[in-house]
């Protein structure tokens, strides 16, 4: 499978509670909410069109405790996430619990777990949310795709994507386009370290 990032993210970074108010306040976060007004059709439809492309959620211990509270009570049968987020295969990194009540899950200890997962056939492995693993795993060469949904809008405060220390990682722009209401979809192919390099042109970069 081909483990796939998607992340929900400001101009400045900003990857906590996209969602709503309530969805993450930990570290006194109180600026949830910032996806919502600019949510379209387009934008639903492609998300949509992601998630038929998995064959399983991996996520860290946060981001899935968040999800198994949250989306085995929506109820909508409009929703089109909804029966797809409940019914995909569930794996948590984490050594902290043994076992998830949210069904089908399996827990995972290590990136080895990730490795064996990534060996097996099929589609995508999608992680949504689970920003510091998502940083873990790319800085250790794991993540084969990056999925951006950048929000046009500076909230100056939260938790920030790919903050954590770790690995590099080269990246290649593989698709892209807006939604009417200023979403940008991105999509990056993993291309292995960050390359560097050093500048030889005018002096005014001097």
């Amino acid at each position: 499978m081909k483990l796939v990032l998607t992340e929900f993210v400001t101009l400045d970074g900003v990857s906590q509670g996209p969602g709503s108010p309530t969805e993450d306040t930990s570290d006194g976060f109180t600026r949830g909410g910032w996806l919502v007004p600019f949510i379209d059709e387009a934008f639903v439809k492609q998300t949509s069109d992601w998630l038929q492309r998995a064959d399983g959620l991996l996520l860290g211990r946060r981001t899935y405790e968040a999800f198994a509270r949250d989306w085995p009570q929506i109820t909508d049968p409009d929703d089109p996430f909804t029966e797809r987020m409940n019914s995909l295969p569930k794996y948590v990194v984490s050594r902290t619990i043994s076992e998830g009540d949210w069904q089908p899950t399996t827990v995972l200890s290590s990136f080895e777990g990730v490795e064996e997962l990534k060996a097996r056939p099929g589609g995508e492995l999608q992680m949504h949310g689970s920003a510091r693993l998502g940083s873990a795993l790319l800085g250790a060469g794991l993540v084969d795709l990056v999925r951006l949904v950048v929000a046009p809008t500076v909230i100056g405060d939260g938790r920030r994507l790919f903050e954590q220390p770790g690995g590099t990682a080269g990246l290649k722009l593989a698709k892209h386009e807006a939604t009417p209401s200023g979403l940008m979809l991105l999509e990056y192919e993993t291309v292995g370290v960050a390359p560097v390099g050093e500048y030889e042109g005018v002096s005014a970069f001097v």
